[in-house]
C-alpha cells in the first residue's frame, strides 16, 4: 500500500491522500476511491504477476472513441499495475434494480442502446481483439465439469455421461460460432454497469473483450447471474434488441433462430459462470459467489425444456447438481 500511495503522491502532487475501498472483484485487482480536490477518482492496483493492465487501458480507449461511458485513464504505471481513472459512480445497476425494480425497463433500454453502439462502432476495433473461438468457448464450459461437478460436488461422469456432455457442448459451440461476430465485452451484467446521470450506463470490467457471438453480451445482461427476471420479460427485451438490429447485422437471423442462439449462448455463459464461482471458492478462497450458482444453473434447466438437444445438461443439473447444492450455498 505504501508503494501505491507514494505513486499517487507523485502523479497528483497531493500529499494528503485517503484511500478507501471502492469495490470487491473476483480477480486479484483491488479498487480504491480517493478524493482529489473537488473530484473523486478510482485507483486500481492490479499486481503484475497475476494481472495485466494493458488490455484495460487499451479497451478503455476504444470505449471512449465509441462515445460510450467508460473510465478515462488519467495516469498509468503498467509495470507496477497502478492506474488512476475517472470515477463512474458508486451505484451498480444491481443496487438500483434490487431497490427499485420499476426502473428495469429504463435501465435495460439504456444498456441495450449502449450494447448496440458497442457492436456497431466496435467493428473498427475487431483486428485488435482476440477471437472468442471454439477452444475458448469449450474450455469455459469445462470449468463447470471440472470445478463444480467434480471438485465441488464430487459427481462422477460415466462414459455415456461424458459422451452426452461432449455432444451438448458441441451443439452450443456450433450455435455460438454461427452467429454474426461483434465486439464482445464478455462480462456485461448488473455488477459491471454503473448508474449514471448522463450517458447511462457507466461500463466497467471490460478488459477481457473479444470478437465473438452477437448474443453473448445480451444474454449476460438479461439472464444475469445476480438478478433474475420473468422469462416473458427477458424475451421482450431480447426481441427489442433484435428488432433494432440493422438488417445486415442480423445476417438472416429471424426471431426463432435468434432466440435459439440467445438461449444456447446462455447455456455456455451459465456453465462457465457456475464453474468460475466454484473455482473462486476452491482455488482463490472466495466463497461469496457460490450463493449465485443455483440461480445461474436454473437458467439452463429452463432452456432444456425448450430445446431437447441440451436436455442432458438440464437433467444433470436438475436431478444431480441442484439437489447436491442444497444446504451448501
Amino acid at each position: 500500500m505504501t508503494e501505491l500511495n507514494d505513486w499517487l503522491v507523485g502523479v497528483t502532487g497531493i500529499t494528503d491522500i485517503d484511500l478507501r475501498p471502492a469495490s470487491s472483484d473476483a480477480s486479484f485487482r483491488r479498487y480504491f476511491r480517493v478524493q482529489l480536490g473537488d473530484a473523486t477518482r478510482i485507483v486500481m492496483d492490479a499486481p503484475p504477476p497475476q494481472e495485466d493492465c494493458r488490455p484495460f487501458v487499451e479497451i478503455a480507449g476504444f470505449l471512449q472513441e465509441m462515445g460510450l461511458n467508460g473510465p478515462e485513464i488519467l495516469h498509468a504505471d503498467l509495470e507496477r499495475g497502478f492506474l488512476l481513472i475517472s470515477d463512474l459512480g458508486q451505484r451498480q445497476y444491481l443496487d438500483e434494480l434490487s431497490a427499485n425494480p420499476a426502473s428495469a425497463d429504463r435501465l435495460y433500454e439504456d444498456a441495450i442502446r449502449a450494447l448496440t453502439t458497442l457492436h456497431s462502432k466496435g467493428a473498427d476495433f475487431h483486428s485488435k481483439l482476440p477471437d472468442y473461438g471454439e477452444a475458448l468457448l469449450g474450455f469455459e464450459m469445462s470449468l463447470f465439469h471440472d470445478w463444480l461437478c467434480e471438485r465441488h460436488l464430487g459427481l462422477k461422469f460415466s462414459a455415456d455421461d461424458e459422451r452426452q456432455w461432449t455432444e451438448c457442448c458441441q451443439i452450443v459451440v456450433r450455435s455460438a460460432l454461427a452467429q454474426p461476430a461483434v465486439f464482445v465485452h464478455r462480462d456485461y451484467h448488473s455488477r459491471n454497469l454503473m448508474l449514471a446521470a448522463q450517458s447511462n450506463p457507466g461500463i466497467l470490467d471490460f478488459q477481457d473483450a473479444v470478437v465473438g457471438p452477437l448474443t453473448y453480451d445480451l444474454v449476460s445482461l438479461l439472464k444475469d447471474c445476480y438478478i433474475r427476471w420473468p422469462a416473458e420479460r427477458v424475451r421482450a427485451w431480447a426481441m427489442d434488441f433484435h428488432a433494432a438490429l440493422d438488417p445486415e447485422a442480423k445476417m438472416g437471423l429471424g426471431s426463432a433462430s435468434f432466440l435459439r442462439c440467445f438461449h444456447l449462448m446462455g447455456v455456455q455463459r451459465h456453465l462457465k459462470a457456475a464453474g468460475i464461482f466454484a473455482r473462486l471458492l476452491h482455488r482463490d478462497g472466495k466463497p461469496g459467489y457460490m450463493k449465485d450458482v443455483p440461480r445461474t444453473l436454473q437458467y439452463i434447466v429452463d432452456v432444456g425444456r425448450q430445446y431437447p438437444e441440451i436436455q442432458f445438461l438440464a437433467t444433470l443439473i436438475e436431478e444431480r447438481c441442484l439437489p447436491a447444492l442444497e444446504g451448501q450455498t
